[in-house]
């Protein structure tokens, strides 16, 4: 037997790890190859036991929450996919205080505050992402950032500490924080809303809710909103004069309802993907001299326009 596999299963537990795991299966691309090994902790400390076997053999690997806003190679992924799941995907409510784990969908975490008529993450509703995802890239939507909620976030740090991080200590800016930075793991965050009126908190939802289902190509699997928004412009409306609504290539087309999203149409590979991708950023650039910034990550290699990793 492979002699990491051996450790790798002694670690986190002889069910919790599967080998050569196809990566469609978790992203919401519904696109991506192999992992050669995925394994779900059991908790902070397997977690912790799993990244220090990791790195004492030199293996690679990558965090996974709800697989959006990721773009897995055709070719998969030579290392580990650790997936922070049902253990951590845990929400209480103490007063106007939320805490929530890592793995604790965005969209169940607004439930929870509407079920006790808290206000402040109704825009969070509809982001098709966990906790942990949302706050490391200060996730938003609507004018809405994760930074105007968060209180404090519990992260495991590269040496194996656990920390909390207040809000003051989080670095958010535009889609990034301190947690990016540092590759640090976020375990759990305290989020403060405020009491408000269930029906009002509703009524928002529903209404952002209406908006997405109109303007965003819900119906077809994507990362989410695919480049950063450049400053001074809005990625979807470049994307639209330069001439790309409905442009396909392969099975991955920019979506007709909305410019500032690749969508899988049909049966799309990864490598479609990125080529449409490397496409817009290079005829952008070439037109209007804006270097559009892909907010989808990448993971694995890639030959296409938009390059490797």
């Amino acid at each position: 037997m492979d002699r990491f596999l051996e450790k790798l299963r002694q670690t986190a537990g002889e069910n919790k790890v599967k080998t050569n795991e196809a990566m469609a299966k978790h992203t919401t691309f519904r696109v991506g190859g192999p992992a050669d090994y995925f394994v779900t902790p059991a908790g902070p400390k397997e977690l912790a036991e799993i990244l220090k076997l990791c790195r004492d053999s030199n293996m690679p690997f990558f965090i996974l929450g709800n697989g959006s806003n990721l773009l897995v190679s055709d070719k998969g992924f030579r290392g580990v996919v650790i997936e922070i799941g049902k253990p951590f995907d845990y929400c209480e409510v103490k007063g106007a205080r939320l805490t929530a784990g890592a793995g604790c969908l965005l969209s169940a975490i607004a439930k929870k505050a509407l079920d006790h008529s808290l206000t402040g993450l109704e825009c969070a509703a509809g982001i098709p992402g966990s906790l942990g995802g949302a706050v490391v890239m200060n996730a938003g939507a609507y004018g809405f950032e994760m930074k105007d909620i968060v209180l404090e976030v519990t992260v495991l740090k590269p040496d194996g500490q656990v920390a909390v991080l207040p809000l003051t200590s989080m670095e958010f800016g535009y889609r990034t924080s301190i947690v990016a930075k540092q590759g640090y793991i976020v375990l759990e965050a305290v989020l403060q809303l405020e009491q408000g009126d269930r029906e009002e908190i509703k009524k928002k939802m529903e209404d952002l809710a209406a908006r997405r289902r109109e303007k965003q190509p819900l119906e077809y699997p994507s990362g989410g909103s695919t480049f950063k928004r450049p400053e001074g412009y809005f990625a979807g409306k470049l994307i639209e004069d330069a001439g790309f609504r409905g442009y396909c290539v392969g099975g991955a087309q920019v979506s007709e309802k909305h410019c500032g999203f690749v969508i899988n149409k049909d049966h799309a590979t990864a490598e479609d993907i990125c080529r449409l991708c490397g496409e817009i950023q290079e005829k952008i650039m070439k037109d209007t001299g804006v270097a559009l910034e892909m907010e989808i990550k990448r993971l694995g290699e890639f030959e296409g326009f938009g390059g490797k990793k």
